[in-house]
């Protein structure tokens, strides 16, 4: 891969970024004030009816393309081109293959079904942003435990970081679920879980999903060279962050306080040992963690 391509890589992640962030932003205020509840009148008539349907429709699946294509282009900046594309092609075919298996047999993560609100389904079942987001949420997840615990790249530190890294995956999920099908029924649980409707068994499943996912990642790029590379960046902090951003005031909103506090404090928890771990690392080795 050329320095070019490189350089080219690097300059797309901000817009992709602002462009990511913009929607999120705009779809959070928007999903706590008038889609709350019943749309207001104004916008069930003539044009205002068509442009909130089209936009109903295309703001998750595109926030959700923007973060992709972002975390894509950084890894392709920040490593060779290749490894790039094989943490992109596993993150989200093993992504969508536990998807396919728990959607239609209830393993790993209980017994559910996507609706429609997330866009076209794969094979019927799984909306094709869902592997999206599993490529580029476990992609913060391993580089939050980079920066927060570096370590050689023997097998042992390969375990522990994809154990850790499926666990900062499963802190978004802690809000996010409640949000997603309690809330939005974006997607439907088939059983009576202990948890805002949800089964425990979920978590268990984000936790095993993401934690095999990452371990492949770490063969791809060590652990060494992610932490010199990849995790050097405030992008997968920045990217983790945000998307907790409206599964938490969409819980507030619906005064589910214990799901929006709870979430908080789970994604809190790895953002700030990262981002303390990450500066004291930085100055051990003077190395900037700011790219």
């Amino acid at each position: 891969m050329s320095d070019t391509t490189r350089r080219l890589a690097r300059r797309l992640v901000a817009p992709l970024l602002v462009g990511h962030v913009a929607i999120i932003l705009f779809s959070t205020i928007a999903l706590t004030t008038f889609l709350a509840g019943a749309p207001p009148s104004w916008m069930q008539e003539g044009v205002n009816a068509t442009i909130a349907r089209w936009g109903w429709r295309l703001s998750g699946p595109t926030y959700v393309v923007l973060g992709a294509l972002a975390a894509l282009a950084h890894a392709y900046g920040h490593t060779r081109g290749r490894r790039a594309l094989s943490l992109f092609a596993l993150g989200a075919g093993l992504s969508l293959a536990s998807e396919l298996l728990g959607t239609s047999s209830g393993i790993p993560f209980g017994a559910y079904s996507y609706t429609t609100l997330l866009g076209w389904r794969v094979a019927g079942l799984v909306p094709f942003p869902i592997p999206l987001s599993w490529f580029f949420m476990i992609y913060c997840a391993v580089s939050l435990v980079a920066r927060t615990a570096p370590g050689d790249d023997d097998w042992r530190t390969q375990l522990l970081w994809a154990s850790a890294a499926g666990l900062v995956l499963t802190a978004w999920d802690v809000s996010m679920d409640p949000a997603m099908s309690f809330a939005t029924a974006h997607w439907v649980w088939h059983v009576r879980g202990a948890y805002y409707g949800m089964p425990w068994v979920n978590w268990f499943g984000w936790w095993l999903t993401g934690s095999i996912i990452a371990w492949c990642y770490l063969r791809i790029v060590s652990p060494r060279e992610w932490t010199r590379t990849i995790a050097r960046s405030r992008f997968p902090l920045v990217l983790y962050a945000i998307n907790g951003v409206m599964p938490i005031a969409i819980c507030a909103r619906h005064e589910m306080f214990g799901a929006a506090m709870l979430g908080a404090a789970a994604m809190m928890l790895p953002i700030g040992l990262a981002t303390v771990s990450g500066r004291r690392y930085a100055m051990r080795k003077g190395v900037s963690f700011a790219r």
